[in-house]
């Protein structure tokens, strides 16, 4: 009888001291070095982002924010990584939240992680739009132009893709499904051969990312025709949204990116962490920085962000089914 009341003394002790430690370690948080693994190589839009919000974190926090490039797989190497570390608050995935989403669709029996469950949302800090451009050849001046010379020539109106899995091919399908329009996909391997075969004239049209089209939208060797926003955006400020100009409801399809958090992270961590998000993304020149590489500020809570990713993950499941779009 002593024995067992010895035991659960010391147990009861040890239980105490440990659930003092992780308040204390919450408390000082943080009180080490932080990743920030980037699950892409350098150079590309979440790296971009990535690296802006490492360096922004490093300064609020007072504790380096290191990134760490793991690229490979579509994302996937690095988000798995992030996924299966310990819920501390001290590895951090600087997520291409959309193309997560997509990958979820396309190579469902082949990915590691579930992107709701093996993680927490830290916020949705960024998006990139897509804006729908034709080229000048083809003879529409705007979207519902455009619709009626599609509906006309059912089956001879191209559009390009820069990959099975990329926002872009499945923007034009969502479109093209709603709109019941017979177009022909032209499949190439990376925005850039897509784009030089679209100014060229050897495809027709294209839906793209905003900072990929813009040069040539400008220069007038592509028409745009509307952003995929909600909004209009302050690059293209004449440009409606694909809402205002089809009158298709509650359209919205942009490359969305944020920070998340292995599950379980304790929520203090987290609430931490969107806290200084919220103020960085609040700055004029970190919103000029991120516009800077094409992304527009779009800061959202973790409860939002987890709304978000759920409807990223729905939509694009619905469109892959519905095209049936076979990963690459």
């Amino acid at each position: 009888m002593k024995k067992s009341l010895l035991f659960a003394l010391c147990l009861s002790t040890l239980l105490g001291n440990a659930h003092a430690q992780s308040n204390a370690a919450i408390k000082n948080y943080p009180d080490k070095q932080i990743r920030m693994v980037i699950p892409f190589p350098p150079g590309g839009a979440t790296d971009v982002i990535g690296r802006i919000m490492a360096q922004e974190l490093s300064k609020s926090l007072n504790q380096q924010v290191v990134p760490d490039n793991r690229g490979g797989d579509s994302g996937n190497i690095g988000a798995d990584m992030v996924a299966k570390s310990p819920a501390d608050g001290y590895t951090l995935l600087m997520g291409a939240l959309t193309s997560h989403a997509i990958n979820t669709g396309l190579n469902k029996d082949n990915i590691k992680y579930n992107l709701e469950k093996d993680f927490t949302p830290v916020g949705v800090v960024g998006v990139v739009p897509l804006v729908f451009v034709v080229n000048p050849s083809v003879p529409v001046n705007n979207m519902k132009e455009f619709i009626a010379y599609a509906k006309a020539n059912p089956g001879k109106l191209t559009f390009a893709s820069s990959g099975a899995g990329a926002p872009q091919r499945l923007a034009m399908e969502m479109f093209r499904a709603q709109l019941g329009l017979d177009l022909l996909h032209v499949p190439y391997k990376g925005s850039g051969p897509a784009m030089t075969d679209l100014v060229g004239g050897q495809v027709l049209s294209m839906s793209e990312t905003v900072p990929a089209a813009l040069p040539f939208i400008q220069t007038g060797k592509l028409r745009a025709l509307a952003v995929t926003t909600a909004k209009r955006i302050s690059q293209l400020p004449d440009v409606p949204t694909v809402t205002e100009a089809t009158g298709m409801p509650n359209f919205d399809v942009v490359s969305m990116f944020g920070i998340l958090a292995p599950a379980g992270t304790p929520k203090p961590i987290i609430d931490k962490l969107n806290a200084d998000l919220k103020v960085i993304l609040q700055r004029p020149d970190v919103q000029e920085r991120m516009l800077g590489a094409g992304v527009y500020v779009n800061y959202l809570t973790p409860a939002d962000s987890a709304k978000r990713i759920h409807r990223e993950l729905t939509m694009w499941d619905k469109v892959i089914k519905d095209s049936n779009i076979k990963a690459d």
